[in-house]
């Protein structure tokens, strides 16, 4: 007899997050589902404005006012996190899920040094005394790969590089261990060779600590490095979602191709890079339907009404009327 499967680590279920503004409300994420497993990897690709970086502040309880969660579970361990208070969500923030934001120059505070922001992270969740504290805070330093941790300790964000910083915010949000490290863009910011070291060095630590990871980017091909599953969001909601391999190797979505075709790459070295056509609809008027509609090469009548999700033949789930037959 087969084992049943394990239960996800997290499982969003048809979340909606709304932001009321002057104008209406924009539906930033409007009914996306998705699970992630006990120590897999799963990233959320598209355009700025597609509700990617608004999921990640859903999940973690940092939806502040005019924005608000309206619909849908978020579901840790089995336990739905959407409507707990502020006291309840910072005892699982920081300890059982971490957040690395875009910016760590502005995630850090300048007035601290690096170690105290670190050993004040680990203090909020674990008795240590204060020698204890930077005995850890040292060591995770060392761990993320920051030379002259003893020193570097001492030391305040802008006498750190970009790279470096990125180093702190990582170590920050490991120092209790989570089971779940959300990565916001964490390359954006950095050059090509220290991107590569971010993302080798988040590999490492996965191996070694067995977190699993959501990543937020609009770089498919960060996603390609890092993960096992992806999603494919735009206008709020989930365009495709399915293994790095499926979506990437053989896309479905005619969104999702025009992502990849938009991509450098060897084979089309010299030539002029495709561009989708068209811009991203205003989030106070959105199309009805299909949010892609406006800016698809292949929509018809039937793109006016909602799809939904459905399988195109392999398991993976694709938001498109192009599949109707093989609902």
């Amino acid at each position: 007899m087969s084992a049943a499967p394990a239960e996800p680590l997290l499982r969003v279920e048809d979340l909606h997050t709304h932001f009321r503004a002057r104008g209406g409300v924009v539906k930033a994420v409007n009914g996306i589902s998705f699970d992630l497993a006990p120590g897999a990897s799963l990233g959320i690709v598209g355009e700025s404005g597609s509700g990617k970086s608004v999921t990640s502040l859903s999940i973690m309880g940092l939806i502040e006012p005019p924005g608000q969660i309206v619909a849908g579970r978020v579901m840790f361990r089995g336990r739905d996190i959407a409507g707990l208070d502020e006291r309840q969500i910072r005892a699982i923030r920081g300890r059982h899920i971490c957040l690395v934001f875009q910016d760590p120059m502005t995630a850090l505070n300048p007035v601290y040094t690096v170690g105290t922001q670190v050993i004040e992270a680990l203090r909020a969740h674990q008795a240590l005394s204060a020698q204890a504290a930077l005995e850890r805070t040292v060591s995770l330093l060392r761990m993320v790969g920051i030379p002259s941790p003893e020193r570097r300790v001492h030391e305040y964000p802008h006498r750190m590089s970009g790279g470096m910083r990125q180093r702190v915010m990582l170590a920050m949000a490991l120092a209790n261990e989570p089971e779940l490290l959300i990565l916001d863009e964490p390359t954006t910011a950095l050059d090509v060779t220290i991107q590569a070291q971010i993302l080798d060095l988040v590999r490492d630590l996965r191996q070694r600590v067995n977190t699993a990871v959501l990543l937020i980017t609009h770089d498919i091909g960060v996603v390609q490095e890092l993960c096992e599953q992806v999603v494919v969001m735009y206008g709020g909601r989930i365009m495709e979602t399915g293994s790095v391999t499926q979506v990437t190797d053989e896309p479905k979505h005619p969104y999702t191709r025009a992502l990849l075709a938009s991509m450098p790459s060897r084979v089309r070295r010299g030539q002029r890079l495709n561009t989708i056509g068209g811009a991203v609809p205003n989030p106070l008027h959105m199309p009805p339907g299909c949010p892609f509609r406006p800016r698809c090469p292949q929509a018809h009548d039937a793109c006016a009404t909602d799809p939904g999700p459905r399988d195109p033949g392999d398991g993976r789930m694709v938001a498109c009327w192009l599949y109707e037959a093989r609902r």
